[in-house]
């Protein structure tokens, strides 16, 4: 059941950031059509998912089956009779009867045996589903190996960010110190660590450019601001766009399979590029980013 839910997050969030991709390509034009299209998307995978955990808990109906048949067999009340007139009625000496019983056997309970081989079909499953658990690929393993490779091939060595929540501020933040820019934009009156300096720069852009920006949003702006900017939330496309953006720098994204996720700013004045790279499956969060540094 655990390896499914996680299955089920990892598929959701793909599907997230492929809506995000797709509502942030949308024109005025196409918008309701997208947002119609990335709907049905979700509830697509909603109705798998769900049934995938019907199936796993052997919870689905049984084709062909009464209801009736699951009320308790009832006696046929033949066995209540008076013996005594039952022999006499047969012309049977009741003295010589035998004493073995035969007619007070009450019928198997159907019910019963229904739930019974139920319960026995649901630990076959669970069986089952613990042994392709237990043949699955290692995912955090594999990604691992797979990220230091492509580090590797671009002279870039990992700086491990903390996994707490802020992990794209820290990283993105991190970065900008390696560029030799300043993340108060000047302001010396700023104390904040790092990483909520970088919320608060990244919140104000997206609220000072709301119609770049509330189109992809499925919440109020003035909610999502306050989650950028005051908790612990993940932050993810649309920050590093607006992070991008506000320092004038451009982003990449580096992630374990090769790809590279290009973040450009507005105006390349600065003329900044930094590098990040992307986990799915190697943090118990979940979603990761980490900072690098040029091999020396």
């Amino acid at each position: 059941m655990e390896e499914v839910q996680k299955k089920h997050r990892l598929e959701q969030k793909d599907l997230q950031n492929k809506i995000t991709q797709k509502k942030k390509s949308a024109t005025k034009k196409t918008r309701k059509s997208v947002n119609n299209e990335c709907a049905e998307l979700e509830r697509q995978m909603k109705e798998r998912q769900d049934r995938e955990l019907l199936e796993l808990n052997g919870e689905l109906p049984v084709e062909g089956k009464d209801i009736e048949d699951l009320s308790p067999v009832e006696s046929d009340g033949k066995d209540t009779k008076d013996a005594d007139t039952h022999f006499e009625e047969c012309n049977v000496d009741p003295s010589s009867k035998d004493t073995t019983p035969q007619n007070n056997a009450r019928k198997p309970n159907r019910q019963k045996a229904r739930l019974a081989r139920r319960a026995a079909e649901q630990e076959a499953t669970a069986t089952q589903a613990a042994k392709e658990a237990a043949n699955l690929p290692n995912l955090r393993e594999q990604e691992r190996v797979l990220m230091s490779n492509e580090l590797k091939a671009r002279g870039l060595v990992e700086q491990t960010i903390r996994s707490d929540g802020h992990c794209l501020y820290s990283a993105f933040a991190d970065q900008l110190a390696q560029c030799d820019m300043d993340i108060t934009q000047g302001d010396d009156t700023v104390t904040q660590p790092a990483y909520r300096i970088a919320r608060h720069v990244a919140a104000k852009y997206i609220a000072n450019h709301s119609d770049d920006f509330s189109p992809f949003l499925e919440e109020p702006l003035e909610e999502y601001i306050v989650k950028v900017r005051d908790t612990g939330e993940w932050g993810g496309q649309l920050e590093l766009s607006a992070l991008a953006r506000a320092y004038e720098v451009k982003i990449n994204v580096l992630q374990a399979d090769g790809r590279i996720e290009k973040i450009e700013p507005d105006s390349a004045r600065t003329g900044k590029a930094i590098w990040i790279t992307y986990y799915r499956h190697s943090f118990g969060l979940g979603e990761h980013y980490n900072s690098t540094r040029r091999v020396p």
